[in-house]
């Protein structure tokens, strides 16, 4: 199986595994016990915490600190920052139109509790219109939600520009950086953002453990009960192991700089070249837009994604139908939808989506599969028009 879907998880790195077995097996205290065992666990957490927010340019050092506050995922951290920054109605939340199911999903759960959502629509090549968010902020605002990067189609949105606007106006804005974070370099200060989200597995790290960078002086209202950890601000017993497996996820990605970036653009570029040179008709989304550089949204026109998608998979080529958080449920694309492109595209389109250990000889194969199947699929059609 050539696994051509990394934004749906990735596979863990050695390097991570190796970090995670030697945590687990220096057998760490609780580190909200007050013994010695669990001091010491607390000296590595509080460690480990920092040199995080070090990795994605936040504050460490001088009386304000920003905080990271460790999640289960990605989920639970857009989540977080959403209800804990929102606070309560009455208020405008702001998010675009394209955002990952878990931002768009507790913002219609905001506006059931009164609020006023407003969803920033998208140009055809995914990216939000600057002058339009800034229309829509409004002495009433309460949080903009924008993401980083599309978890789709990879278009990367103006979130630097949005924060400015929002730091004109005190206003707090919350990007979801998921796919962004060990794919192109991410400085959390640099972005002027108030909250930032990240999900290990999106970087080669475990699966279970993501993290909410907060900007110092911000408050946010916990959204679980029992346990006095994290400042109360998020409960319950810190996986310290976990931890450990993100920190050394993100020291990699940083190590390798820009040397990943630029082979996976690389690859992703030859992917995109190799399909269209086949002569087989694909049409690549967002191509207009800066992307990701290891993102590739396809559409293959005349043929449904869902068959699509279910040959590729018996071909040994591993894609998505869109997100893997909201692909279970048989519906379009809602990305894809908002760019507003023909239906025949919509109903048409793939992602693909590469990783750090993608090689070039991947790519071919997964090329040379999905012109086959494409082709078979294309005469299938063909055959079952009538004359």
């Amino acid at each position: 199986m050539i696994n051509l879907d990394h934004n749906s998880t990735t596979p863990v790195h050695p390097d991570v595994v190796r970090a995670i077995r030697d945590a687990l097996l220096a057998r760490h205290g609780n580190a909200s016990s007050t013994h010695g065992l669990g001091r010491a666990a607390r000296n590595v957490l509080d460690t480990t915490r920092q040199r995080i927010a070090h990795l994605l340019g936040a504050r460490t050092t001088g009386m304000h600190c920003d905080r990271v506050i460790l999640t289960s995922g990605g989920t639970e951290a857009n989540n977080l920052a959403l209800f804990g920054i929102g606070g309560s109605a009455p208020g405008r939340i702001i998010v675009s139109a394209v955002e990952h199911p878990s931002v768009l999903e507790a913002a219609d759960e905001l506006a059931r509790r009164g609020f006023e959502l407003c969803r920033l629509p998208v140009g055809s090549d995914g990216v939000i219109d600057v002058a339009a968010c800034a229309a829509l902020i409004n002495s009433d605002t309460r949080l903009v939600s924008l993401m980083l990067a599309n978890n789709e189609t990879g278009a990367l949105q103006p979130v630097q520009q949005v924060a400015a606007l929002c730091a004109e106006r005190n206003v707090p804005i919350h990007t979801d950086a998921v796919q962004a974070v060990g794919k192109i370099p991410v400085e959390f200060r640099a972005l002027q953002v108030t909250a930032l989200t990240l999900s290990a597995h999106k970087f080669h790290g475990p699966r279970g453990i993501g993290a909410l960078l907060i900007r110092s002086g911000q408050t946010i209202a916990p959204q679980l009960f029992g346990g006095h950890q994290q400042d109360g601000q998020r409960p319950g017993t810190e996986p310290i192991e976990l931890a450990i497996g993100m920190c050394r996820a993100l020291e990699i990605a940083a190590q390798e700089g820009g040397t990943r970036q630029t082979r996976m653009l690389a690859l992703r570029d030859r992917y995109e070249e190799l399909l269209r040179d086949a002569n087989i008709g694909v049409i690549v989304n967002a191509l207009d837009a800066q992307r990701l550089p290891h993102t590739s949204n396809v559409a293959f026109p005349g043929i449904d994604c869902q068959a699509l998608h279910m040959a590729l998979d018996m071909a040994g080529v591993a894609c998505s139908v869109g997100s893997a958080c909201a692909s279970g449920a048989a519906r379009p694309s809602h990305v894809l939808v908002a760019m507003q492109l023909p239906q025949e595209i919509v109903d048409a389109s793939l992602r693909f989506s590469l990783g750090a250990f993608t090689t070039r000889q991947d790519i071919d194969n997964a090329v040379d599969r999905i012109v086959a199947v494409v082709r078979r699929l294309h005469a299938q059609v063909g055959s079952r028009r009538p004359n």
